[in-house]
């Protein structure tokens, strides 16, 4: 493995775990040139699943803008990266777990929502305000009432 500092293939695995119920391998690293530390995952490559977009567009599911979405809604926010890291985990295993290869965006944003909303109710908020399309302060306002309920 390539050390992302020097860029050394000089490294060494110092630590390997299990996480995500078995379903992924983290490894923690050492690069024997510089001696700095670094983390890698590995986990299975599944069937091409295929995200069906509002407009008509047919995607590849990327795992990662789905965390992109996720990492700004909880921007400043006192939520660690393995939390969201957790979250990313559970949701694309029930997308892979679908009967289907394709899903639409709108169910996993649902799915990030539903998440969100145990987690943190800002973040929540934020990602709502953008899945939702909320147009002016009365979404907001809305969603804040039902949120409190």
């Amino acid at each position: 493995m390539k050390c992302p500092f020097c860029g050394s293939l000089n490294t060494k695995v110092i630590d390997k775990r299990s996480i995500a119920n078995g379903e992924v391998n983290r490894r923690r690293r050492v690069c024997l040139s510089c001696k700095k530390r670094f983390t890698t995952y590995e986990r299975v490559e599944g069937t091409n699943i295929f995200v069906l977009k509002k407009d008509g567009r047919r995607e590849p599911f990327v795992r990662e803008k789905i965390k992109a979405g996720i990492l700004k809604a909880c921007e400043k926010r006192p939520i660690t990266e393995e939390q969201i890291d957790k979250i990313v985990d559970d949701i694309e295993r029930r997308i892979r777990r679908y009967k289907s290869t394709e899903i639409k965006s709108s169910t996993i944003g649902a799915m990030v929502i539903k998440k969100l909303k145990i987690v943190d109710k800002i973040a929540y908020l934020r990602f709502a305000s953008v899945y939702k399309s909320f147009k002016d302060t009365k979404d907001f306002e809305k969603e804040l009432k039902a949120l409190k309920r």
